[in-house]
């Protein structure tokens, strides 16, 4: 029998062997999201930076991006300042692209391809389309898991279409059309016929080795399909109002449960009205606002939300006018100081609520800090750089002119959100 000192130099060089083994097996792959995001869009200037229901179009890819936790970096390639800037904004790295990838002849491989060369650490680029607001993180991850742990080398995204096609031919030619995946002698119902697979052009996934084949659907491939609902192309639907609802409705809002707040704060110069104060001959002071603000204010008290509307010391109203503001809305007018947060936070700590259960719509510096500490916070369109940076959504409509029922509209919509959201936890779990 072999002694126990010649059985341990065995099992010991055997350990040794496999831990060899595990240090020479290759590092996990690295996965990179790659949004390409070029200046000069043909269609609608500077599209990917536009906004789309209040959030950049950019921004909506990017925030399933990073929220799905499955790439190790995520990009965006463009060649334009500002793009740049917003991209850097929502968490996302900046790859410069070169002219010679910038031009309207140029492709979207040629830029992957150049971006895969500037980092060779790259593995699995995971190109993601701007245009494609309604992607959610869990689209990301299934689709990534299946080149991961089920061994493709591209997965690509379609939705189910229920369209049947026809032959197109062109006027004097005398050719008859005729259908590609119909039989009109048996016409099927919609509930009878599967329908057909099309790219929606979401996302493209592929390895570096096929993309260097100078392909982005290649090798052991596969589709991932997605629901109609959430395959909205803004290429495509330049119906930005009709986008906007789509998104609204089906959308990802981020990790956490859509705010439900219960006071709002409302600055009367610039949200309210357009920040003009009149005065009458006899010297009295007169403000104009929209019919649909005072809405606005209306549908928000209806849902049992507390609207405070603040003046300024800096550019204060006479106490006749505000109480004429506070008897037309229903509303208790505030005046505050220079730091609105200073005079804001009693009534917040007075009502035993938490700055979560805020929301607040400002229209300059002073308001940073409310806009920030918010649940829901808003600006109107033609606020100023500074307070458009801080606030979480940025109205169409300018003030006095609607912005102030734009935010309703969409405080509302986020408790509704919530409620949706509970209800279906309800249905999942308690029953």
């Amino acid at each position: 029998l072999p002694s126990y000192s010649c059985f341990y130099s065995a099992y010991r060089a055997a350990l040794l062997m496999m831990a060899s083994r595990k240090r020479s097996l290759p590092a996990k792959d690295h996965m990179a999201a790659l949004i390409l995001a070029r200046g000069g869009s043909k269609g609608i200037h500077l599209k990917n930076i536009k906004m789309l229901a209040g959030v950049p179009l950019l921004g909506w890819v990017l925030r399933a991006a990073v929220d799905s936790d499955m790439f190790d970096s995520v990009w965006v390639s463009t060649d334009h300042d500002e793009i740049e800037k917003v991209a850097k904004s929502w968490g996302a790295k900046v790859h410069r692209r070169s002219p010679q990838v910038s031009k309207d002849s140029s492709t979207s491989l040629e830029t992957i391809q150049e971006f895969i060369r500037i980092n060779p650490e790259v593995d699995v680029v995971c190109h993601i389309q701007a245009t494609s607001p309604c992607l959610h993180p869990f689209h990301l991850k299934e689709a990534l898991e299946m080149i991961t742990e089920q061994g493709f080398d591209s997965v690509f995204a379609v939705v189910r279409r229920h369209q049947f096609r026809w032959k197109e031919v062109k006027k004097g030619s005398g050719e008859i059309t005729k259908p590609f995946n119909l039989d009109p002698a048996n016409r099927p119902r919609r509930q009878d016929w599967d329908g057909e697979l099309s790219e929606n052009g979401s996302f493209y996934f592929a390895t570096k080795d096929i993309v260097n084949k100078g392909l982005l659907q290649g090798g052991k491939l596969a589709y991932y399909e997605m629901l109609p609902e959430y395959s909205v192309d803004i290429d495509v639907d330049i119906d930005w109002p009709v986008a906007e609802q789509r998104v609204l409705r089906y959308g990802y809002f981020g990790r956490a449960t859509p705010e439900v707040v219960r006071l709002m704060f409302c600055n009367v110069s610039g949200c309210l009205t357009e920040g003009r104060i009149f005065l009458s001959n006899s010297g009295e002071e007169m403000v104009s606002f929209h019919t649909r603000d005072t809405t606005g204010i209306r549908m928000l008290q209806k849902e049992q939300m507390e609207v405070v509307l603040l003046t300024s010391k800096l550019d204060s109203v006479s106490r006749s006018l505000a109480d004429k503001l506070a008897k037309r809305t229903g509303c208790e007018v505030v005046e505050v100081g220079e730091e609105p947060l200073d005079d804001l936070k009693p009534m917040v700590e007075q009502r035993k609520l938490e700055w979560k259960d805020v929301a607040y719509m400002g229209v300059d510096a002073q308001d940073v800090k409310c806009l920030n500490l918010a649940g829901l916070s808003a600006v109107p369109r033609d606020a100023p750089v500074v307070a458009v940076n801080a606030t979480k959504y940025t109205c169409h409509h300018a003030g006095g002119a609607g912005a102030l029922r734009e935010f309703a509209e969409h405080i509302l919509l986020q408790k509704e959100k919530a409620k949706s959201m509970d209800q279906h936890r309800i249905g999942r779990h308690d029953f």
